[in-house]
């Protein structure tokens, strides 16, 4: 199997391979897995498929994890292979290690990952253990290394999200929560948009406005 066919047939489903590695025994993967592949939304194309879904219309709780369980057990029995998902646990897999040891996404100065492709607006909605040993393309380099501006350090109204401190969670409810928060609510963490990758990246401000939503409990 190649590359080339996998990213293929996660893109038919509205997904988009966002990295992959070959597992050790300290990255606790399943047992006989030869290659790990993390999946993420195919934007902008993802939210228009997952919004005509019946998971997004039944109005049943989950819809987006439900539909990404649909789809990714779906990859997974193409491949021979096993689906494996955030929400699974405890124990929960290690997603954001495996993302970090599959070289393409990288700790941004304001702590959160960023990636090559997806900028600050990376988020995986599973993975897909397989038994083969895939051959792995090269990872681009880290996207802040050449980062002249650094936006993300200044971005945040309320300092929430800074380089150099922790996640101040109850300052960025509170201000999310404020009509002074309506654009972060509505488009998206500033911070993450303020990253010159995120810019590129396609991500739809509906789409963006329903995580938020989820994030402040709504």
């Amino acid at each position: 199997m190649s590359w080339q066919r996998l990213e293929d047939a996660a893109a038919k489903v509205g997904l988009a391979v966002r990295g992959g590695l070959h597992p050790g025994a300290e990255d606790a993967a399943p047992e006989g897995t030869g290659t790990l592949v993390l999946l993420g939304p195919d934007e902008p194309r993802f939210w228009g498929l997952f919004t005509a879904s019946d998971e997004a219309q039944d109005g049943q709780p989950d819809p987006l994890d439900r539909w990404s369980k649909r789809m990714i057990r779906k990859l997974a029995a193409g491949f021979d292979g096993d689906a494996i998902f955030p929400s699974d646990g405890p124990p929960y897999p290690e997603f954001l290690r495996w993302a970090r040891r599959s070289g393409r996404a990288h700790v941004a100065p304001v702590g959160l990952l960023v990636h090559d492709v997806a900028g600050l607006f990376l988020s995986y909605r599973g993975a897909l253990a397989l038994p083969e040993r895939l051959d792995l393309p090269a990872a681009p380099p880290n996207p802040c290394l050449t980062c002249e501006t650094r936006p993300c350090e200044t971005a945040c109204p309320v300092g929430a999200l800074s380089a150099g401190a922790d996640y101040d969670v109850p300052a960025c409810t509170a201000f999310v929560a404020s009509a002074d928060g309506s654009g972060c609510l509505t488009r998206g963490c500033a911070v993450r948009r303020a990253c010159p990758v995120s810019q590129k990246f396609g991500r739809l401000d509906a789409q963006s406005a329903f995580h938020m939503r989820a994030f402040m409990g709504g």
